[in-house]
Order: C-alpha cells, then sequence, then structure tokens
C-alpha cells in the first residue's frame, strides 16, 4: 500500500506541476502585448527624453570625429513642462555643444528645402558683442580660453574666418547664404558682431574647416534640440560616406561595417563623455 500511495502522490505531483507549467506560458496576445510596452517606452525615450545622433563631417575634430555615435540630451535644454516638474532645466551656456536644426535649409536635387540637425560649440549669447581676431575669439572685450578649438597659424590663416567680422561674407557655392550676406551687416557694431536676443552664435572646434555662424548666421532659441552626452560607438568613418545615396552604396557599406567592426571600431572613445 505505501508503494502504491507514493505513485499515486509522485503522479499528482507530475499533474501540478504540468498544470503550474501551462499556466506560465505566455500566449501570442501578451508577448506582442510586450513588445508593443516596450517599443512604445523606447520610442517615448527616442523623441522626447534622448535621441541618436551620428557625427557625418569633420567640422567638430578633434572633439567629435566622423563616425561618433552619440546620445543626445533632449529634456534639460526644452522649454520647462509642468508634467515632468522634477527635470532641471536651464538655458544654454557658453561653450555648450550643442545639436540643433540649421537655421537656414539646404536644397536637395529637386530643389525642395531639407532642415538638417548640425552639432557645434555655442560661442555667442544673446547680448554678445563678438570679434576675432588671429582666430581667437573675443567676447564683450575678453578673450575666451577654448582648447578645444583647432589653433590658427601662418599656414592655415584666413581673414574672414580669423578675423570675423573685419571682413564680410560673400554669398558663394559652398560659402556664406545670401540671407546672411545681407543681414550680415546690421549686426556689426564698432567691429563686433552682436548677437540678437533670442538667438545664439555657433562654431565648429575645427575652425578652418567648419560652416557655422560665420557663413549662414544665428541660430534661434527654438532650433536648438538637446546636448550630447557620450559617445556610445564610434567607427572609423570616412567623411564622405553619409553622402553616398542608393541601395548599392547602403548595402556595401553595412557589409564593411559587419567586416571590419572589431579592428575599425574605436574602442577608446567607447562612452566617451562629450564635453
Amino acid at each position: 500500500m505505501k508503494k502504491k500511495n507514493a505513485v499515486a502522490t509522485t503522479a499528482t505531483d507530475d499533474s501540478a506541476k504540468q498544470t503550474a507549467e501551462t499556466r506560465v506560458e505566455e500566449t501570442p496576445f501578451e508577448a506582442t502585448a510586450s513588445i508593443c510596452s516596450v517599443l512604445v517606452v523606447g520610442l517615448f525615450i527616442l523623441t522626447f527624453l534622448a535621441q541618436n545622433f551620428v557625427i557625418p563631417s569633420g567640422s567638430m575634430e578633434n572633439t567629435l570625429l566622423v563616425g561618433d555615435h552619440l546620445v543626445v540630451d533632449r529634456i534639460t535644454l526644452a522649454p520647462a513642462s509642468k508634467w515632468m516638474p522634477l527635470v532641471h532645466y536651464r538655458e544654454p551656456k557658453r561653450n555648450d555643444i550643442l545639436v540643433f536644426i540649421k537655421p537656414v535649409p539646404d536644397l536637395d536635387a529637386d530643389g525642395k528645402p531639407q532642415y538638417l540637425f548640425l552639432v557645434k560649440r555655442l560661442v555667442g549669447l544673446p547680448g554678445d558683442h563678438i570679434h576675432l581676431r588671429n582666430g581667437v575669439v573675443i567676447v564683450n572685450g575678453a578673450a575666451i580660453d577654448q582648447p578645444h578649438a583647432q589653433p590658427t597659424t601662418a599656414d592655415n590663416h584666413q581673414d574672414f574666418l580669423d578675423e570675423f567680422p573685419s571682413v564680410a561674407p560673400d554669398a558663394q557655392p559652398g560659402g556664406a547664404t545670401e540671407s546672411w550676406a545681407v543681414e550680415f551687416p546690421g549686426h556689426v557694431v564698432n567691429g563686433d558682431l552682436v548677437v540678437p536676443e533670442g538667438k545664439y552664435f555657433m562654431m565648429g572646434d575645427n575652425r578652418h574647416n567648419s560652416l557655422d555662424s560665420r557663413f549662414w548666421g544665428f541660430v534661434p532659441r527654438e532650433n536648438i534640440v538637446g546636448r550630447p552626452l557620450f559617445n556610445y560607438w564610434s567607427f572609423q568613418t570616412p567623411e564622405d560616406a553619409y553622402q553616398r545615396t542608393g541601395l548599392v552604396s547602403n548595402v556595401s557599406w553595412i557589409g564593411h561595417v559587419a567586416l571590419h567592426f572589431i579592428t575599425e571600431t574605436r574602442w577608446t572613445r567607447t562612452l566617451h563623455i562629450v564635453r
């Protein structure tokens, strides 16, 4: 009798175990709901809190390199919101690296305007008087320390870039925009460029290879998207890589990344804080 009871108990235990396992199995509907929840949370983060950006040009070298992938904080510099009272908001500060929408759109092949995202360093705040002397930025009569900026030498000196705004910009392809060339004289007072209210003056750290506010003017406050926090991945990338379009070019680049992921990833820049 004891043996039979033991067998009966074992059978009962196995049945209970199977029942428990059956109960914890996730239905297709529940699995879909879980995936959707993750996607919604991820979309919320990428839309309102943080966003991924990749550096396509060398205008911020050596602070940021072509192929750096950045996580950008979209909250701190956003207008204060009552529905997120615990978030710390602040206004942009001089020397902040900022992501913003270029104030003057580029035109695509069909002549339609394209509003590009750019990354530059904030040099001039509203009301600031700015000029450059031999590449040194002077704000409100005092030279500001910018060790991150490319130095000016006898070999790379250019009057328009390094003595700004002593030489007025000329509207030309690949150079200053026509609207800025017309607007520019109205902002120059006693040899200084005066930043108007609600606007900001941006420059790239690679001062002699940067199309910035010297070429297209001030950035409105509402165009500022956020500030980069850290570099989560950096891959050695040619400067023209992100200008190549078409299926063949994209597939070729994806294959190159997959093949050289280990050898061409800049591992020392992983999780590098952007300053």
